[in-house]
């Protein structure tokens, strides 16, 4: 199944509206077995903007589609120009207090499983384990020819070499690692083939209108299937890659809880959304739980 190149999606009228109240998220984590969904709404707090919510990366940037990056070298030279400068941002990136709150449930035995839609690892860097990038990952780049994966620190290493004295001001940073750049800017940027074979590198996450790797599926249905409900934090579940999962735990009665301040399109399968910014909703359920959650110093020292 290919992942839709849907990049919006218009809230119906009938849709159930969101809530402050966050007892059902916590009754539910409190039974345990809690399968986590999280999209880029969870990682806006870390700076990193989401897609579609107010103020979202899609207001004024159009993600890469795989077909346009295949087909042109001009838009793989305009992604990579974009894509090395907004790597050292993304890099930047620390994991927040939503993060740190999926890891302290998971450390008290309340989750089934992880899964995300983000390529930014800062669940992995809040100390989450067995995580499934949906998406893949901008850690890791894999090349199109003969497809040998090799480190993202090392393209960067690589990229930096071949265009010394690129440092172009961006006007924004996106959820894809994309930074808003004009043509002008891109300029005659050099784009690195793969070391192997010379052919064409590709960052190893999941571009819009390219499939999601079917064994990937499986194995996030069979956690649905494990699991006794879920949880959606942050993620308008606008793309069918994120909905079809809601769609599967609810047609087989396990509840679906979302948290999410905008409406989002699995809002008519969810027994409630909490519409509340993720960190201070699931810092107040670990509170009712008694659970506790990491400042960001204790994190850190963990690492």
């Amino acid at each position: 199944m290919r992942m839709r190149p849907t990049l919006n999606w218009t809230p119906t009228d009938d849709l159930p509206p969101g809530t402050t109240d966050l007892e059902p998220v916590a009754d539910a984590l409190s039974t345990g077995r809690v399968l986590v969904l999280s999209g880029a709404g969870i990682s806006t707090e870390s700076g990193i903007p989401d897609y579609r919510g107010e103020g979202g990366s899609l207001s004024r940037h159009t993600p890469m589609t795989y077909q346009d990056f295949t087909a042109s070298a001009q838009a793989r030279r305009r992604y990579w120009a974009r894509s090395h400068l907004g790597w050292r941002t993304f890099g930047r990136a620390r994991p927040n207090a939503g993060h740190r709150a999926v890891v302290a449930f998971a450390r008290h035995g309340l989750l089934s499983g992880v899964i995300t839609q983000n390529v930014d690892g800062l669940h992995q860097a809040a100390g989450s384990e067995g995580v499934v990038e949906l998406h893949g990952s901008l850690e890791r780049v894999v090349c199109l020819s003969c497809g040998a994966f090799s480190p993202r620190r090392e393209l960067a290493r690589r990229l930096q070499e071949a265009n010394a004295g690129f440092e172009p001001v961006a006007a924004a940073i996106n959820p894809d690692g994309d930074a808003g750049l004009t043509d002008e800017q891109v300029g005659d940027f050099r784009v690195v083939p793969c070391a192997v074979c010379g052919g064409i590198l590709k960052p190893d996450v999941v571009f819009f209108g390219e499939a999601v790797p079917p064994p990937r599926v499986e194995h996030c249905r069979q956690l649905v299937r494990e699991a006794g409900s879920l949880l959606v934090l942050g993620s308008s579940l606008t793309v069918m890659s994120g909905l079809r999962f809601v769609r599967q735990a609810a047609q087989t009665g396990k509840p679906v809880l979302i948290v999410n301040q905008d409406p989002t399109r699995g809002d008519q399968h969810a027994v409630t959304r909490v519409a509340l910014p993720l960190g201070t909703a699931l810092t107040a359920v670990a509170g009712l739980l008694g659970i506790p959650v990491d400042d960001e110093a204790t994190a850190r020292a963990r690492e």
